[in-house]
């Protein structure tokens, strides 16, 4: 299972994502952490993502990306992620997108929080791909 990770890692609020990947490298087997940083390479049936969600108080998994508020749009500099996976959805470039939500404050409680979700959602694809079979 491959994980995108956003975020920028000169901005304490938006380094959450990449740090808590960091922490998960050596606690969760069998998933690959990758950073990025363009829509671009937001393709595919299935999409897994870890980002900041301003917001929250404790990790969230998003599975329905409508759920996901936009800021009104003035300029390119106001396109976020939200915004970005919707309009791939809208132009079938995306199907399946699943969030690990995480809150912008971190601790040891939400990086074990976060590796549960990613162990049962692995679980759950795995037990997918095994009924296809």
């Amino acid at each position: 299972m491959k994980i995108l990770v956003c975020g920028n890692p000169l901005v304490e609020k938006d380094a959450a994502a990449m740090k808590v990947a960091e922490l998960l490298k050596n606690k969760v087997s069998g998933v690959q952490f990758e950073e990025f940083d363009s829509a671009e390479e937001l393709r595919g049936d299935k999409v897994f993502i870890l980002d900041v969600v301003k917001g929250l108080k404790k990790p969230k998994v998003i599975k329905n990306i409508d759920d996901i508020a936009s800021e009104k749009i003035y300029s390119m500099h106001d396109f976020d992620l939200g915004q970005s996976l919707k309009l791939l959805k809208k132009v079938g470039l995306v199907k399946n997108v699943t969030v690990f939500g995480v809150p912008e404050k971190i601790g040891k409680k939400t990086v074990e929080k976060i590796a549960e979700m990613i162990n049962l959602t692995k679980a759950s694809e795995n037990k997918q791909k095994s009924n296809i079979q």
